[in-house]
């Protein structure tokens, strides 16, 4: 591990969570975020930030490492690579690997992997039930006592009531939430996209969105009975924000995230039009749960502007190309979405009603809060270790997928011309990624990338026994 003397001279220094909005100088040395006066910063490197945006590196709470058993989608070594690049200092897996991560042998497997190869802070999702089979729930004592920061049968809903309920109450006293892909499963089997009028049109079978407001009520009435932690996932329905904001109101404990494409995106396209102007199934837009209407679409927008969704999670997705090739019951859900999630949201924000400051505080306060004890210290202040990430918010730029760092390329944002771009990410005081639009606007040397020492990135849960 390296590090450099660095002075990001004359940046807009973000950082909500800690109440830091100013426009000025940040000097980082020997990893950590000092209060000196940058002239006295003999031998620094000098990187002139006018116009750009210094905030807390983001956390992502639900992506997708593939890794172990699909690594021919991602690996670890690739994914958190995307994951520097798209500004995200820590992120949290979920475990519908393979196997999936459902006991402490498994999670050691993991573990060792993790302590190779990642570029940045992971954060460990077991699962709800072993193999997320929806039946016998795991050890969660013995799992929160090494380290994951939640539970999950993420892919899959928990079709037991009652064994969600044993979850949420079993989860209560480790203080971690039950994460929950609120959709019904046998509501959604076989279906390819939202039910609505764009799949009529195509003929495909759908997707309701009651499919998701049933599970969100119901579980929203199980941690009500429990006092348990839910965390609804990759929201996507009006009516679920509402329940939402009407379950915190009354002093539930939930909280939700929404995903860049369920906000940016909806089911119109996930149909395209061939050369012969005949209307097809756009596969790079298959995710689960679909994207949904306009209407939707602008609830979830809302949701983050006013508080009732706490956090943008990418739900990054990464798939071969042969993944998404064939028959659209064939192609697999999912995007790649690391490398395009603050372009999609900087993007979205000139539509209204989200700011900067919104958008910056949902990726970093937000699912900190959501993760509580477990969350990285994180903040632009003086000595913490530098986790940060400097971006232009105002460059635009055509996504290309086959230039992403992932190695999923399958993007539904292919050909979108976005605004905001990442220039560099700061993990545990290292700087694990620098665009080359940066050498520019150094002086007095170059960034130089390196790998964080991995016990900085895998440091032990509080309650590790």
């Amino acid at each position: 591990m390296t590090t450099q003397t660095i002075v990001f001279h004359d940046a807009r220094v973000l950082d909500p969570g800690n109440g830091v909005d100013r426009v000025g100088d940040l000097l980082v040395r020997d990893g950590h975020i000092v209060h000196a006066d940058p002239a006295d910063a003999d031998g620094a490197l000098h990187i002139d930030c006018h116009g750009l945006v210094l905030a807390p590196a983001f956390i992502d709470l639900h992506c997708h490492l593939r890794e172990p058993g699909y690594e021919t989608k991602e690996t670890i070594a690739s994914g958190t690579a995307a994951a520097a690049a798209g500004g995200f200092g820590t992120v949290c897996c979920m475990p519908n690997t393979d196997p999936a991560i459902d006991s402490v042998e498994h999670l050691g497997v993991l573990r060792r992997r993790l302590s190779g190869s990642a570029r940045v802070r992971v954060l460990p999702i077991a699962a709800v039930t072993l193999g997320r089979k929806g039946a016998t729930t795991v050890d969660f004592r013995a799992l929160a006592g090494r380290g994951v920061v939640g539970f999950s049968d993420d892919g899959d809903y928990v079709g037991s009531a009652d064994v969600m309920r044993g979850a949420l109450e079993a989860c209560r006293p480790l203080g971690l939430p039950v994460i929950d892909h609120a959709q019904d499963g046998g509501m959604v089997a076989g279906g390819v996209m939202h039910e609505g009028e764009v799949s009529r049109r195509l003929g495909l079978p759908g997707m309701p969105a009651a499919a998701e407001d049933v599970a969100v009520e119901r579980d929203i009435a199980l941690a009500r009975l429990t006092g348990g932690h839910v965390h609804i996932a990759h929201i996507t329905t009006a009516a679920a924000v509402d329940m939402v904001k009407r379950a915190r109101d009354g002093g539930v404990r939930v909280t939700a995230e929404g995903t860049p494409h369920h906000m940016m995106l909806t089911d119109a396209d996930a149909m395209s039009r061939g050369s012969d102007g005949a209307a097809r199934f756009n596969a790079l837009a298959k995710v689960n749960p679909p994207l949904r209407t306009a209407g939707d679409a602008a609830a979830v927008v809302r949701g983050l502007a006013d508080g009732t969704v706490d956090a943008i999670a990418t739900d990054h997705a990464p798939h071969a190309a042969a993944d998404k090739a064939g028959s659209p019951d064939r192609v697999a859900f999912g995007i790649s979405g690391f490398e395009t999630a603050l372009a999609v949201m900087l993007t979205l924000s000139e539509q209204g009603p989200l700011t900067l400051t919104q958008i910056v505080r949902c990726l970093t306060a937000g699912p900190a809060a959501v993760l509580g004890r477990n969350a990285p210290a994180f903040g632009l202040l003086p000595g913490r270790p530098a986790e940060l990430v400097l971006f232009d918010a105002e460059t635009r730029w055509t996504v290309e997928g086959a230039k992403f760092v992932s190695m999923g390329k399958n993007s539904a944002f292919e050909g979108r011309r976005l605004r905001g771009r990442v220039l560099a990410t700061y993990v545990n005081g290292c700087c694990v990624y620098c665009s080359g639009d940066l050498a520019s606007r150094c002086t007095g040397g170059a960034l130089s990338v390196s790998q964080p020492a991995s016990s900085g990135l895998l440091q032990p849960h509080p309650n590790a026994e």
